[in-house]
C-alpha cells in the first residue's frame, strides 16, 4: 500500500510565505515523478509544479518566479515554497506523486488528501 501525506498549509496575508510538505510511504521501488496540483472553489485542478527523480521542473506561468518545487528522493519527499502568495493562490492542494512499486513494478499516480491554502488579508 502506498500513501501519500501532506503538511504545511494553512491562512496567510498576501505577499506572505508558505511550504507544503508531501511524503511518500509504502511498498516503493521508485517515484519517477512528484508534483502539486490546486483546485480552487467552482475550478478545475490544475497543475501547480511538477519535478522528476532526476530534478527537471515545470511550473504553471502563474507561480513562476514564486514558486519552488523541490524533493528528497532518498526520503520520498517533495515540497512546494511559496512566496509571494496572492489572494487567487487560495485553493486545496494536491500531492501527486507516480510511484512504481516494489513488488508489482506496475507504476500508478497516487493523491494525497489535499491541504488547504487561504490567502487573505
Amino acid at each position: 500500500q502506498v500513501q501519500l501525506v501532506e503538511s504545511g498549509g494553512g491562512l496567510v496575508q498576501p505577499g506572505g510565505s508558505l511550504r507544503l510538505s508531501c511524503a511518500a510511504s509504502g511498498s516503493i521501488l521508485s517515484i519517477p515523478a512528484m508534483g502539486w496540483y490546486r483546485q480552487a472553489p467552482g475550478k478545475q485542478r490544475e497543475l501547480v509544479a511538477r519535478i522528476t527523480s532526476g530534478g527537471t521542473t515545470n511550473y504553471a506561468d502563474s507561480v513562476k518566479g514564486r514558486f519552488t518545487i523541490s524533493r528528497d528522493n532518498a526520503k520520498n519527499t517533495v515540497h512546494l515554497q511559496m512566496n509571494s502568495l496572492k489572494p487567487e493562490d487560495t485553493a486545496v492542494y494536491y500531492c501527486n506523486a507516480n510511484i512504481r512499486h516494489f513488488f508489482t513494478l506496475e507504476t500508478n499516480s497516487y493523491w494525497g488528501q489535499g491541504t488547504p491554502v487561504t490567502v487573505s488579508s
